[in-house]
C-alpha cells in the first residue's frame, strides 16, 4: 500500500492516538483492537493489534508498522501522511518496543518472524549498549580496533577528559598532540576502559 495523505487529524490529538482510532472498530466479520501503541521518534509507529472473528470468535495478535510523515505546518496543506504494513511483510523498521511484542500471538508467516526476530536483537543491543560503562574523564580508552579522524590521524588508544565547556559528554586527548577530539555514538564502539593508577 502506498501513502496516504491528509489535512488533518480528524479531531485527534497527534499521529499516534489518529493511527489508533484507524485500526479500532467493529465489522460484521470481525472485531480490531490496538492493545498497545508507540510512536517511535513522530517517524514509525508500532502497534500490538486484537483481531477477532466473528464466526469462529478467533483471536489474533499481530503487529502493525506505519512510516509516518507529520508536519502541522506543510506548506499545501497536507499535515499527516502514513504508510501501513504488518509484520508480515517483514519492515526494515524494526525497533518495535518489547511491551508490543510481548503481546503478539504465535505466528507462523516466515517475515513476521524474522522481523520479530530482529525487533528483539536490537532490543538486545540497546540493552548491553545503555549497560556498558561509559567513558570518564581521567580514564584511558583503548579500542579494539584503530579510530580514523576526519583529520586524516588514527588512534587505538586515547585519554578521557573533561569538556571545558563542561557541556556534558566528554573529549578524547590525543596522547601524542594533546589535539581533543569527539566521538559520537560512544557505546556504540568496542573498547575497553583503564583507571590511572593510584598513588
Amino acid at each position: 500500500m502506498g501513502w496516504l495523505y491528509m489535512q488533518s487529524l480528524d479531531g485527534h490529538s497527534g499521529p499516534k492516538q489518529y493511527l489508533d482510532a484507524q485500526f479500532t472498530y467493529t465489522r460484521p466479520e470481525v472485531t480490531s483492537k490496538v492493545l498497545r501503541s508507540a510512536l517511535a521518534g513522530m517517524r514509525v509507529y508500532y502497534a500490538a493489534v486484537e483481531l477477532i472473528r466473528s464466526d469462529t470468535g478467533k483471536r489474533d495478535v499481530f503487529a502493525v508498522v506505519c512510516l509516518v510523515r507529520y508536519n502541522p505546518r506543510d506548506k499545501e496543506g497536507y499535515i499527516f501522511g502514513y504508510k501501513d504494513m504488518d509484520e508480515s511483510s517483514g519492515p526494515c523498521e524494526c525497533d518495535c518496543p518489547a511491551s508490543i511484542l510481548d503481546l503478539l500471538t504465535p505466528i507462523d508467516a516466515k517475515y513476521a518472524l524474522d522481523w520479530r526476530a530482529r525487533c528483539r536483537e536490537n532490543l538486545a543491543t540497546r540493552r548491553a549498549r545503555a549497560a556498558k560503562p561509559g567513558p570518564r574523564a581521567g580514564q584511558v580508552i583503548v579500542f579494539d580496533e584503530v579510530l580514523r579522524f576526519a583529520n586524516g590521524r588514527s588512534f587505538e588508544r586515547l585519554e578521557v577528559v573533561a569538556n571545558p565547556r563542561g557541556r556534558g559528554a566528554v573529549l578524547f586527548r590525543a596522547p601524542d598532540s594533546g589535539g581533543l577530539y569527539r566521538i559520537s555514538n560512544i557505546k556504540s564502539r568496542s573498547y575497553q576502559l583503564f583507571d590511572p593508577p593510584r598513588g
